[in-house]
């Protein structure tokens, strides 16, 4: 097998289909698959082939897919690592994945130059190079490496998913499933595997006009402009990407009459959210899809059902029923690791209806496999005889086959009643009017609630009599996470608030 031909298929069938069209050009599916094959071609001539690792530093676009593409073409493994991640970090990353090859933009080549990790990968490709040539594509085994993706962690071992042929085929499977594309699509992908999935029904996909590394520095106008010119009919994007769109389209209504389709996910989305993105989207069909790197999708719900939740989420935060391929448990809240157990000890550990712990989920498009990182195996998954399940870190709660989220696990803070849930009270803080944003903390042995608001000390105490606090913090802004910019940056946050 082979997951480019997945794309290969589709360029036969499609050839005259725009597949991706960026802020600068466009590129029809037949010219892009030439391209591929040539740069494939060039790989090869370099030295590059079967098990092979590439450092790809290529920013979503055109250049991004075709030399992915090519990559896998040819067997070769595409080794990604975020944008803003730091050198330190980045060397390290270099240092594990041992590649043979590197190819990225000017500004990644130049800085190549300053880093000695860099400089010591035998293989610089060039960015745009491309050989005429007839070469057969690579027949590989299903477990072979095809796409390795460090997290965004800033301590201890990297961890990075070890994406095979066989699991992007599972992984795109699953999407086809749940996003359902169509060839006569046209889609704003803002979350790059989707644009895979995209490239594999022979759709188009519009590359949003922005920074993915400066999010807060989106312009819904130039976006909204981009979705008219374009005549998108489906968004594909992060939660903070949808909410600007929504707002905008809010101020400016009739703008997204076109839009037929919503997908996100990728962090909470709380009611109120929901609701904008009905307002904004009259015509949409809004999904919100509940998942993570290492298992996409484990379940969805629809905006008009979520917004019918009870404000209060007494819960949680509904995500819907599990895909109907993806086994799911919850477990008992446990920091022991669980490499290999019986189903009996399996069975012990699990928790009935409406109790909350933590979730665990299997199935074909579940990861695996973590590279060359044995300790994020034994501590994220739980082998029961041959089967493996993946700790998601996430807690939550079944109700009648409905999955309820209550934050990350180790966020929750235990008391006399049970747990507190900052997740459940980000919700809270965000329908009392006057604050924008914000969290309860464990911190210091205080309940600490930090929040961005305009409103002095004196005037939120009053607004916060029902939620359990010793201490109340007023930041300008409260870290987000680089990727979506829309969950919590907890261990970044209690840094600022050690310097309080």
């Amino acid at each position: 097998m082979n997951i480019s031909k997945l794309f290969l298929t589709a360029a036969k069938q499609y050839p005259e289909h725009l597949a991706i069209i960026d802020s600068k050009e466009s590129i029809s599916y037949a010219d892009l698959e030439r391209e591929v094959q040539e740069t494939a071609a060039y790989f090869k001539e370099k030295g590059i082939g079967l098990g092979d690792r590439v450092l790809v530093f290529v920013p979503m676009g055109i250049d991004l897919y075709r030399i992915v593409l090519a990559l896998f073409y040819i067997g070769a493994t595409a080794v990604f690592l975020d944008e803003w991640v730091s050198k330190k970090r980045l060397e390290l990353c270099c240092q594990i994945a041992e590649c043979k090859g590197f190819v990225g933009v000017f500004k990644a080549t130049l800085y190549s130059f300053f880093s000695k990790e860099l400089r010591q990968i035998p293989v610089k490709l060039k960015l745009k190079k491309m050989v005429s040539s007839n070469l057969s594509i690579a027949e590989v085994e299903p477990n072979t490496p095809a796409l390795i993706t460090f997290t965004t962690g800033s301590t201890g071992t990297p961890k990075a998913a070890n994406r095979s042929h066989g699991f992007l085929k599972h992984q795109f499977e699953a999407l086809m499933d749940k996003i359902e594309p169509q060839a006569n699509d046209v889609d704003m992908p803002a979350l790059p595997i989707v644009l895979f999935v995209n490239l594999g029904v022979g759709c188009t996909s519009v590359i949003a006009d922005f920074k993915m590394t400066k999010p807060d520095l989106l312009d819904p106008a130039v976006i909204a402009k981009q979705i008219k010119l374009n005549k998108v009919n489906r968004i594909t994007a992060s939660p903070f990407f949808i909410k600007k769109l929504s707002e905008y389209g809010i101020e400016n209504p009739n703008t997204f009459q076109g839009i037929e389709k919503i997908f996100t996910g990728g962090a909470p989305v709380f009611p109120r959210e929901a609701a904008l993105y009905l307002k904004a989207f009259p015509k949409a069909q809004s999904v919100i899809v509940y998942g993570s790197t290492e298992a996409e999708p484990i379940s969805s719900i629809s905006a008009q059902s979520l917004i019918n939740t009870p404000p209060a989420l007494p819960n949680g935060l509904p995500v819907g029923q599990a895909y109907h391929k993806t086994n799911l448990k919850i477990i008992a809240f446990s920091e022991k690791a669980f490499p290999s157990i019986s189903p009996q000890e399996l069975d012990s550990m699990s928790l009935e209806n409406g109790k909350i712990g933590e979730i665990i989920v299997s199935g074909p498009h579940v990861l695996k496999q973590y590279f060359k990182n044995a300790e994020a195996i034994r501590t994220n998954k739980i082998i029961v005889n041959e089967l493996m399940w993946h700790r998601t870190g996430d807690s939550g709660m079944l109700i009648k086959n409905e999955l309820f989220l209550t934050g990350r696990c180790s966020q929750l803070i235990k008391n006399q009643e049970g747990y507190l849930s900052p997740f459940i009270i980000e919700n809270q803080l965000q329908n009392i009017t006057g604050i924008n944003f914000g969290t309860l903390l464990s911190f210091q042995d205080q309940h600490v609630l930090v929040v961005e608001s305009p409103l002095s000390l004196k005037q939120l105490e009053p607004l916060l009599v029902d939620i359990p606090h010793d201490k109340v913090v007023i930041l300008n802004k409260i870290p987000r996470d680089p990727r979506h910019n829309s969950k919590i940056a907890y261990a970044q946050l209690k840094i600022i608030l050690a310097k309080e």
